[in-house]
């Protein structure tokens, strides 16, 4: 988000240190949306592959080499002396950078109680809205600094030739301590990568032992961590209707495996195993898609699309002044006008903007899902998404007096929707996942969508408000908008929280008792000894002591 003050300066001033090129604000605007745009399109086309990745070579190695890439395209973009180059840095970006789908993934995997979801999704949407403050906040005020501190950086240094390096070095600094911290304290995630060997992890524990109090507490989070991984296998456990996939018949007659609770596969994992290692790719990408995930991925896609394209079309339609010559309005449809504020107000409005973001996700979020649920949450905010479209232009309409309560109306109404649809979107997407071993790639997929959605909305919306307005018409575009979100709201009408890897957890009182009171059910206990039950008939005692000698 840090580049957006500046990227146009930046591209005026590539144009005046080229003679060949004509320079226009027309044309700036152009190859401004251009390398905003490329960031988008490369990520579009990196996204299922960067989330396939994660699938087979674990969560932490995809999420640190994002974040290097992350470093290295902002390095290279604040050190661009033309456009290519600039665009390249952006393209680069996004390329390495396919971290949405799997930062989703992550969370999934950490969080296996839907008690626990509305919280832990949060975390995401509340960054990123103070990274959309802080970011452009950073960008303006670094940019060009041999203008702002002459005397710290003088004219003849390299932050006069390269005006937009400052900001985009602090960037990289800033990412590149993210990449050391991911290293030394992240955790693999994967439940087929998480038990092995993690240097990185070592070293982290090393450090932490220099201190001890820091370390004691590392350990007891650890040792609390470790309890609630193992009540919650004998959770899924207990409420597993099938087989025990612990057990395996290799030599005829079923025996225990020594395997820990949290290594248990899924009677998907099962078969896929039965087949053998070169066939498991095929069952899992044909299983993931079902239906449901279909659906949440195109409500998720579509949603991104709109979204975008209101953040786009605001502050243009802040800073439209009505037209001198404008055609007569025929009310309700025909009228040209805009708010006319300057760049000092819209700045306040996008920062309130942000405040609230921030505010709406983490108070009234968790409250309104956990009342009526992730999707009837969904369903409510993409039924609004068209009204909110269609009375948008008809705010500057209002008296003079109230035309900025009615804007802040807009951005409350636009915040709030905003950050709740996509974390309940984000709650029903992991839900409807067949396993967490195909989530990497289903949020890859899911993310690719956003962001293909993300280069187009802005574009179209851009084509759209220009047209309305030389047609007298400058409500055109949010219509337009209108009609894509009345295809979301279908969808999201079409879409159940049904089928998918959570269905088997228990939804009736016991899932709100605590861990403890799980283990020491006398129900729970009777449901597991019915479950061996009959998988302890014709067990040769003598093979079994033998496994349990070997291992």
């Amino acid at each position: 988000m840090s580049i957006f003050p500046y990227v146009y300066f930046m591209i005026e001033d590539f144009f005046r240190n080229d003679p060949n090129k004509q320079q226009g604000g027309a044309t700036i605007a152009v190859y401004a949306g251009m390398v905003t745009s490329a960031f988008a399109f490369a990520e579009f086309s990196s996204g299922m592959p960067w989330g396939r990745l994660s699938d087979k070579i674990g969560r932490k190695p995809v999420l640190l080499t994002g974040l290097a890439g992350t470093a290295l395209s902002m390095l290279l973009f604040g050190f661009a002396p033309n456009l290519p180059v600039a665009l390249l840095a952006r393209a680069l970006g996004g390329l390495l950078n396919g971290n949405i789908g799997v930062l989703q993934t992550t969370v999934a995997e950490m969080v296996t109680v839907k008690e626990h979801q509305p919280r832990a999704y949060t975390i995401m949407p509340f960054v990123w809205c103070l990274g959309s403050i802080l970011g452009p906040s950073l960008g303006g005020a670094l940019a060009k600094p041999h203008d702002s501190w002459p005397s710290v950086f003088p004219v003849d240094s390299i932050w006069a030739r390269r005006p937009y390096l400052l900001p985009n070095l602090v960037c990289t600094v800033i990412v590149s301590c993210g990449v050391v911290v991911g290293i030394l304290f992240l955790e693999e995630t994967h439940a087929e990568k998480k038990h092995r060997r993690d240097p990185g992890l070592e070293a982290g524990k090393w450090l932490l032992s220099h201190f001890s109090h820091f370390y004691r507490c590392a350990d007891a989070k650890s040792s609390r961590s470790e309890k609630a991984a193992a009540s919650d296998d004998i959770l899924s456990l207990l409420s597993d209707d099938d087989q025990p996939s612990g057990y395996s018949t290799n030599t005829g007659s079923p025996r225990l495996q020594s395997t820990r609770s949290s290594q248990v596969p899924s009677s998907l994992d099962v078969d896929e195993e039965q087949n053998g290692n070169e066939s498991r790719s095929k069952p899992a990408v044909t299983r993931a898609f079902t239906r449901h995930v279909v659906l949440n991925i195109v409500g998720y896609g579509i949603l991104a699309y709109h979204t975008m394209t209101y953040d786009a079309m605001l502050p243009t339609l802040l800073s439209t002044k009505e037209p001198e010559n404008s055609t007569p309005w025929e009310l309700p449809f025909k009228f040209v006008s805009g708010y006319g504020l300057t760049t000092k107000e819209i700045g306040v409005v996008l920062s309130v903007q942000g405040v609230y973001s921030m505010v709406a996700t983490v108070f009234i979020f968790p409250i309104v899902v956990r009342r009526i649920g992730a999707l009837g949450l969904f369903r409510t905010i993409t039924l609004s998404y068209p009204l909110l479209y269609i009375v948008t232009p008809y705010m500057v309409l209002l008296p003079e007096l109230v035309r900025m309560a009615g804007v802040y109306f807009l951005v409350i109404w636009k915040c709030t929707c905003a950050t709740m649809a996509y974390p309940s979107n984000a709650i029903l997407l992991t839900n409807s996942a067949p396993s967490l071993l195909m989530l990497g790639t289903i949020n890859g997929v899911a993310a690719s969508t956003a962001s293909l959605s993300r280069a187009f909305g802005p574009t179209i919306s851009g084509i759209l408000f220009s047209a309305g307005i030389k047609l007298g018409y400058s409500g055109l575009a949010w219509w337009c908008s209108a009609l894509i979100a009345v295809v979301g709201a279908v969808i999201s009408l079409k879409m159940t929280d049904e089928g998918g890897r959570m269905d088997n957890q228990p939804c009736d009182e016991e899932e709100e008792l605590p861990y403890e009171e799980h283990l020491f059910d006398p129900h729970a206990l009777d449901s597991v000894i019915a479950t061996l039950e009959p998988l302890t008939t014709d067990i040769d005692i003598e093979d079994l002591d033998l496994e349990i000698q070997k291992e």
